[in-house]
C-alpha cells in the first residue's frame, strides 16, 4: 500500500527516478524513447487532455492502434487523474456504441478512419474526439506538440479509479471492471519482484496496448523496474528471434510460441541472450511447453490472471514451472478452491470454482452494485468463474470455466453476443456457441447451427452475415450445421456435450 501523499500510479511510476536519462523505449525506426522524454510527452498529452476538458475521475476512451503515443496517453489519462478506458482495435461502431454509451468518457481518442462514426457515437454522451493513426500521429499529437511538457500531477487516493477494462460475462452485455491505482501499482512491482526484473532488463514489447497483459503487466512491470523496452507493433516471428540476440524477456500469448516454433530460426542458440519467456491470456498447452523446453533449454512461465484481478498466480522463477499448470498465488493473493454450489472450500486436487483476494482485485463492475455484490463472497473473495484445483504441491491448474466463456487469442468472448446474431437470421431456428482447443488461439470460436428445414443456410453464409457485425477474433473459426442440440431434462444446451463432440476439430 502506497502511504506517500500522491497515490496516483504516474508518480509510483515516474517519481523518484535515479537516472531520467535511461532508456525506456526503442522504436523499430531506431527512435529511443528516455525516462525524461516519457514524463515530458506525457505531461505534453495531460494538458491537451485538461485543455479539452478532462477533470480528475473523467474517463477517456481510447481505440487506437499500437503507438508510443497510444501507450503515452495512457500516461497522460492517470497523470491528469483521470480513468482510462481501452477498447480493442477490433470492436465495430455497433459495439462501441455500447461501451461509450455505459462509460459516458468526455474525450474519446480514435483512429482517424473512425472518426465520423465516432463523433456521431460520442456526441450522444457529450464527448469530444481526437485523432491518432497507427504511425501515432493526428489531432491528439498535433495538439501536444505545441503545448508545455510541465504538468503536476494530479493527486490520487489508492482507491481511486485508474482504469476501466470491459470484460465479457456469458450472458447480457460486457462489463466495465473498476482498476484503482492500487490494483495496478501492487500488482506490477509484484511481478517485478516474482519474475526477478531489473533495469538491466530488455522486454520485447509485441503485445496489443488494449489489454491488461501488454498494457498493465508488459508495460507498467517494465516501467517499475526502470528496464527498457522494444516497442513493436504486431508479432513477427522473424524480427523477435532477431532481437533476442539483445533482449531478455519476452511476454506472449499462446499464439507466440506456437508461431515461433514454426521458425526454424529457433533455438538454443537464438534463445541463449533471453532470461525470460512469459506466457498468459490463454492456456498454453502442455505440449507446447514441452516443445519450448525441449527447443530453446528455456522453459516457459505460465501465469494466471483476469481483466478483473491483474495476475493472480504465477509458476516460480526459480523452481519447477509445471507444464498445464499456472502456479502459485503471487505474494499478498489469497486463493482458493470451493464447490460452485455451497461456496465450501474444497481440499487439495478436488475440482471446483476458483476464488481470489488480494490488492490486484478490482473495486467492481462499472455500475453494477448488484453484479458486483454477486460475484464477491462475503469475506471479500472474488468469484472467478474459472474451474480448477491446487495439486499437492500446491500449484494451481485451470481446467475449465463455470460459465461458458471462451478465451481465443487471449480475448474474453462470450457466446450469448454471438449466438444472438446468429438466431437473428432468416433461417435459423437457434445456435450455441462453444470453445474448443486451439493450438494457435488457445480456444476456437465454434458455432453450432439448427435451421429450419429446407433453410438455404451454411457455414459460408452464416459467417458473411456475421462479417463487420461483430470483432474479428469474435468470427467463428467453423460452423456447423445440425438438425438439433443435445439437451438435458430441463431443457438447457449441454454445451460439454458438444465441446467433447467438436474437440478436435483443431487439432494438428
Amino acid at each position: 500500500m502506497n502511504t506517500t501523499a500522491n497515490a496516483n500510479l504516474f508518480s509510483r511510476l515516474f517519481d523518484n527516478l535515479d537516472d531520467p536519462s535511461r532508456l525506456a523505449i526503442e522504436q523499430l525506426d531506431g527512435t529511443r524513447i528516455s525516462y525524461a522524454d516519457l514524463i515530458a510527452l506525457a505531461g505534453k498529452t495531460a494538458n491537451v487532455l485538461v485543455a479539452r476538458g478532462v477533470k480528475p475521475g473523467d474517463r477517456v476512451a481510447a481505440q487506437t492502434e499500437k503507438s508510443v503515443p497510444a501507450l503515452v496517453l495512457y500516461l497522460a489519462t492517470v497523470r491528469a487523474g483521470a480513468v482510462y478506458l481501452p477498447l480493442n482495435t477490433a470492436y465495430t461502431l455497433n459495439e462501441l456504441d455500447y461501451f461509450i454509451g455505459d462509460a459516458e468518457p468526455s474525450l474519446v481518442v480514435c483512429d482517424p478512419s473512425k472518426a465520423e462514426g465516432i463523433h456521431a457515437i460520442a456526441a450522444k454522451v457529450g464527448a469530444k474526439v481526437e485523432t491518432l493513426d497507427a504511425n501515432g500521429k493526428g489531432s491528439l499529437t498535433d495538439a501536444a506538440a505545441k503545448a508545455p511538457a510541465e504538468f503536476t500531477t494530479v493527486p490520487r487516493k489508492n482507491d481511486d479509479l485508474a482504469a476501466i477494462l470491459y470484460t465479457s460475462g456469458t450472458t447480457g452485455r460486457s462489463k466495465g471492471a473498476m482498476l484503482t491505482q492500487d490494483n495496478l501499482a501492487s500488482n506490477s512491482l509484484s511481478l517485478v519482484d516474482y519474475w526477478r526484473f531489473s533495469k538491466d532488463d530488455v522486454l520485447i514489447h509485441a503485445l496489443p496496448i488494449y489489454h491488461t497483459h501488454g498494457l498493465f503487466v508488459a508495460s507498467n512491470v517494465t516501467l517499475f523496474a526502470r528496464a527498457a523496452m522494444i516497442f513493436l507493433p504486431k508479432l513477427d516471428t522473424d524480427l523477435i528471434i532477431k532481437l533476442m540476440a539483445r533482449a531478455t524477456v519476452l511476454m506472449g500469448v499462446p499464439t507466440f510460441y506456437t508461431r515461433l516454433l514454426q521458425n526454424p530460426a529457433l533455438s538454443k542458440e537464438s534463445t541463449k541472450h533471453m532470461r525470460l519467456f512469459v506466457s498468459g491470456s490463454a492456456p498454453l498447452l502442455a505440449d507446447t511447453h514441452r516443445e519450448w523446453s525441449a527447443r530453446t533449454g528455456h522453459a516457459v512461465l505460465e501465469r494466471y490472471g483476469m481483466t478483473e484481478t491483474n495476475m493472480n498466480t504465477s509458476n516460480p522463477y526459480d523452481g519447477e514451472r509445471v507444464p498445464g499448470a499456472v502456479g502459485f498465488p503471487l505474494p499478498g493473493v489469497s486463493l482458493r478452491v470451493t464447490d460452485p454450489e455451497t461456496g465450501k472450500e474444497l481440499a487439495r486436487n478436488e475440482i471446483g470454482m476458483i476464488e481470489v483476494k488480494g490488492p490486484n482485485v478490482f473495486k467492481g463492475y462499472w455500475r453494477m452494485p448488484e453484479k458486483t455484490k454477486a460475484e464477491f463472497r462475503d469475506d471479500g473473495f472474488f468469484i472467478t468463474g474459472d474451474l480448477g484445483k491446487v495439486d499437492d504441491k500446491g500449484y494451481a491448474h485451470i481446467v475449465g470455466r463455470g460459465k461458458d466463456l471462451v478465451i481465443s487469442g487471449g480475448f474474453n468472448v462470450y457466446p450469448k453476443e454471438i449466438e444472438s446474431e446468429i438466431d437473428a437470421m432468416p433461417g435459423v431456428v437457434e445456435s450455441a456457441v462453444i470453445g474448443v482447443p486451439h493450438a494457435d488461439f488457445g480456444e476456437g470460436v465454434t458455432a453450432v447451427v439448427v435451421c429450419n428445414k429446407g433453410a438455404d443456410v451454411s457455414e459460408a453464409s452464416v459467417l458473411n452475415a456475421l462479417d463487420g457485425r461483430l470483432a474479428k477474433f469474435k468470427m467463428p473459426k467453423r460452423v456447423f450445421i445440425v438438425d438439433e442440440l443435445p439437451r438435458n431434462a430441463m431443457g438447457k444446451v449441454q454445451k460439454n456435450i458438444l465441446r467433447d463432440t467438436y474437440g478436435k476439430i483443431y487439432a494438428k
